[in-house]
């Protein structure tokens, strides 16, 4: 099966790919690298943010 490289849009094979999702290790480092430079970000609070704002809300309304 063929799919679509992610960062270059390059067709590549998805069995007996390494890389995959991406055509090469190239590409793949290009994505860590967006991720690490918050290129790329996930929305939303991290669990033990939540938490917290669950633990000062029990404490004002106490």
């Amino acid at each position: 099966m063929k799919i679509k490289c992610p960062t270059c849009r390059q067709k590549t094979d998805w069995l007996n790919n390494p890389f995959r999702p991406f055509c090469s290790e190239r590409c793949k480092l290009i994505d860590l690298g967006a991720w690490a430079s918050e290129k790329f970000v996930i929305e939303g609070k991290l669990d033990d943010e939540a938490d917290n704002d669950a633990s000062e809300k029990e404490i004002n309304n106490a």
